[in-house]
């Protein structure tokens, strides 16, 4: 009896425990914490998806795991979260920095990103920390960019700043574009992402210092997934998987700078003929506008029948390849393949529409949907309905579009961080070259003229 009382805190010290790595072999999945947001994690029309998000779930992968995800309400809470153990790795675009490092064990660096003040076109330009004084500038609180505020503030002690614990910094992006603010703080490759959708604003400077970028692990001796992520990234990084991750968001040409009149009449001319009977026929045959259909395929590819994007969707209707499947579709390259396929799929998410909703309504909804996935246009109906506005009308649901990338409102919906200002912007390309032809159209345009 004396021995085994000896031996029992042997027998149930921590040695004896299962590692981080054990117990998610055990549980079959990997919890992720991190943020909504179009840098890190968001739901898209197939799924979850961003870039933190795809490193974290080819990781899970790597070790044969499912991946699970948690989003923080603050970027705050992520290290509560994680030393809380409802994780087992912060990725989202966190810095690592000598105060983190007392808090957490980090993986390797996999990216690196500069600071950046951030500001209104046509308003001052703040070149330098001295420019900041007196303007109305708000960091994501217990941030970074915070920490380096505290610092500068030890050699101007008249900076100000607020520190925003509740909005995300889609947020306060807009908040500048609006004119509400004047700058913020932001890592380079976040606005890089972001910029797009927000074209007032531009970089004032640049801070010196690059910063790495890693994940973040529970602090202690156990270094279980530790080490896996220095292996994963090792293999990945060798075999051109975390480039191209990295490419798919941050190398884009964004789709949105590439319409304009004078194009699409020219591919009016050199494309759309050969297209024209195809577009024609599988409307006849769909009951559908054959201008509508050709509208969709012109913001989708501009009518190129090998179009492939850097999301992998391909083909004139630019069809991702869960998709395709799921419609039966063998070869998204070929025309009437294609253009068949995104018939049925747009008549899919039509149907789907309740009956009341009157046209054109349900068809701009539907586009939407098409752009976005159903899940964040119906999250866009319950915001607008919340609002006083009429969940029915395109015109209301329309304005609530781009509240879907501000923290606070996709927190109150079931999907999440959305592209609104793109699936905004989708349906208004759309609108407009289904209006133009319909104007060629009517008017016998001998460009309509199929030809060969």
């Amino acid at each position: 009896m004396l021995a085994a009382v000896i031996l029992l805190p042997f027998l149930y010290s921590g040695n004896d425990r299962p590692t981080v790595l054990q117990q998610s072999q055990q549980r079959g999945s990997l919890t992720l914490l991190t943020r909504n947001g179009a840098s890190s994690y968001f739901i898209g029309p197939e799924g979850g998806t961003g870039p933190e998000y795809d490193l974290a779930a080819a990781f899970a992968d790597y070790l044969g795991l499912e991946i699970d995800v948690r989003v923080a309400d603050a970027f705050g809470d992520l290290g509560t979260l994680l030393t809380g153990k409802q994780g087992e790795l912060i990725a989202a675009n966190l810095t690592r920095t000598p105060a983190r490092e007392r808090l957490f064990n980090f993986g390797p660096d996999y990216a690196e990103a500069k600071i950046v003040i951030v500001y209104r076109r046509g308003k001052f330009r703040p070149r330098k920390l001295p420019d900041l004084l007196g303007l109305r500038l708000s960091v994501i609180a217990d941030s970074n960019y915070e920490d380096l505020l505290k610092k500068a503030k030890k050699i101007l002690p008249d900076l100000e700043w607020t520190a925003e614990k509740s909005m995300g910094m889609e947020d306060l992006l807009l908040a500048i574009a609006d004119g509400e603010l004047d700058a913020t703080l932001v890592d380079s490759n976040i606005f890089s992402i972001n910029s797009q959708f927000y074209p007032r604003l531009q970089i004032g400077f640049m801070l010196a210092d690059s910063q790495p970028q890693a994940w973040a692990f529970v602090q202690g001796d156990d270094d279980s997934l530790v080490q896996q992520a220095r292996s994963f990234f090792r293999l990945i990084d060798e075999n051109g998987r975390l480039a191209a991750i990295r490419s798919r968001y941050y190398d884009h040409t964004s789709e949105l700078d590439r319409v304009g009149m004078f194009q699409f009449m020219k591919q009016v001319r050199n494309r759309l003929p050969s297209l024209l009977p195809v577009f024609q026929e599988v409307a006849q045959v769909h009951g559908m506008d054959w201008r509508l259909l050709a509208a969709m395929g012109y913001q989708e590819s501009h009518w190129d029948p090998e179009a492939t994007s850097h999301t992998g969707v391909r083909g004139i209707m630019m069809l991702t390849l869960r998709t395709a499947s799921q419609l039966g579709i063998n070869n998204r390259l070929d025309p009437e393949q294609s253009i068949e396929g995104g018939a049925r799929y747009f008549l899919r998410l039509l149907k789907r529409m309740p009956a009341r909703i009157p046209e054109p309504d349900r068809s701009w909804m539907a586009l939407a949907a098409y752009n976005m996935g159903w899940g964040h246009l119906e999250d866009a109906r319950v915001l607008t309905q919340k609002q006083g506005g009429n969940p029915d009308r395109w015109q209301d649901v329309n304005e609530r579009l781009p509240l879907l990338s501000q923290e606070k409102w996709y927190r109150q919906t079931r999907f999440g961080y959305a592209r609104g200002y793109e699936a905004q912007q989708y349906v208004n390309n759309i609108r407009s070259y289904f209006d133009t032809l319909i104007w060629m159209d009517t008017r016998a345009h001998p460009m309509l003229a199929a030809r060969p």
